[in-house]
Parts: C-alpha cells; sequence; structure tokens
C-alpha cells in the first residue's frame, strides 16, 4: 500500500534543545547535572503514559540535589528551552501541500506537551498529534503506535514514521508502520533519499544542505 501519511517524532526531528539537556542543568547542578537527569528522566517514565504530575516529582528530586530555585524555573528554563528547527517544519508544510496527511508522534509529560501544542504551534501546523501522555502508552512499546494509527485513521502500512531513536524505529515496524531514522543534522537531502525510496513526494530537495 502507498504511504499516505508521515508520522514525525520532535525531539532531534523538529526540534532541539540548544548545547543539550545536560549543560542546560549544569547552572543548576555542576558535575551533578548528568546524574540528576538520568535520575528524573527514570521517574518521569508514568508521567510520559500519562500517569501522575511531573513537577511535583521534579520538584522533590531537585530539593534533594540541593537546588532552591523554584520549580518552575527550572522547568521553563530547561524543558521549554526548545529551538524549532525550520527546515524541518517546512517539510511538514511540503507533506501537507502534496496531500499526505502530517502527524507528530512524540514522548512527552503533560507540562512540555501543552507548551508544544499552544506556545510551538503544533496543534495547527499536524493534521494529528499523538502524545504519549494523551494515548496513555509511549514509545518504545509498538501499542503506542497502534494507537496512533487508529487515532490518524489509517492502515498501518500507509503511515511512514520519522524518529531519531533506533528502538522506536523497530517498535513502529512491529507495529506494522514503515519507518526510518533520521536526525536534523544528518541533513535534509538524506531526508529526502528517505522519503523518495518510500515514494512520498516531499517537493524538491532544500537548498540546505546541513542543518547543524
Amino acid at each position: 500500500m502507498p504511504i499516505e501519511h508521515v508520522l514525525f517524532d520532535a525531539d532531534g526531528v523538529l526540534q532541539e534543545l540548544p548545547g543539550g539537556w545536560y549543560s542546560a542543568m549544569e547552572p543548576y547542578l555542576g558535575e551533578r547535572a548528568r546524574e540528576f537527569l538520568h535520575e528524573t528522566w527514570k521517574d518521569e517514565l508514568p508521567m510520559l503514559a500519562g500517569q501522575g504530575d511531573y513537577l511535583p516529582v521534579l520538584a522533590a528530586t531537585l530539593e534533594r540535589y540541593g537546588v532552591r530555585t523554584p520549580v518552575t524555573e527550572v522547568y521553563d528554563a530547561v524543558w521549554k528551552n526548545i529551538v524549532l528547527i525550520e527546515e524541518s517544519l517546512e517539510i511538514v508544510r511540503t507533506l501537507r501541500r502534496n496531500g499526505y496527511g502530517v502527524h507528530l508522534g512524540t514522548n512527552q509529560e503533560s507540562y512540555r506537551g501543552t507548551h508544544m501544542r499552544t506556545v510551538l504551534g503544533y496543534d495547527e501546523l499536524f493534521d494529528v498529534s499523538c502524545y504519549s501522555y494523551d494515548l496513555g502508552v509511549a514509545k518504545p512499546n509498538p501499542e503506542f503506535f497502534t494507537r496512533a494509527a487508529a487515532r490518524i485513521g489509517a492502515h498501518p502500512s500507509t503511515i511512514l514514521f520519522i524518529d531519531d531513536n533506533p528502538h522506536n524505529i523497530t517498535a513502529a515496524r512491529t507495529a506494522g508502520l514503515k519507518a526510518e531514522q533520521w536526525t536534523f543534522p544528518q541533513g535534509l537531502p538524506t531526508l529526502h533519499t528517505t522519503f523518495a525510496a518510500h515514494g512520498v513526494d516531499a517537493g524538491p530537495a532544500s537548498p540546505f544542505s546541513d542543518v547543524s
């Protein structure tokens, strides 16, 4: 069956955290930034599937690490410090103009997801948004993709998924989607080659050879 829909991951594909997560946390935790983030990411896992409230959990961990800065200030400075990759977003717009359903499939807890939907304008950019906290299951569980396909209203084999994480690619293929790994520093020509291999018309190749 031909590809009729493209499902995009967000972080690493459409957006980035300038300098990376570790660098963003260093002003608050210095050399313990990496240790802290790996702990709080583990704590966050249930919230990615819509179970619980992340901010109180994050606040407790910050306090345990001796950070006195209010949790909302840290959250805004780190978790909401998102830069959109305009070249990637233009691909999304081009695909929609060319008649494809274009959708978002991302792991987020509710606070960051809501920020993306509203402040970043993702609800207007995509036809269907599949946030893990809203679906009730997170990647790389194949059920994420089964539920995403149902929400899109399409047979899984008609959906091409683009993500930077190989585990998520494997899970998507297990659920019957077509899936390819790509991250924005690889450059748009590589993405255009991927689309062409699946018969997807993404328009002319961008003049940008590298967006890193």
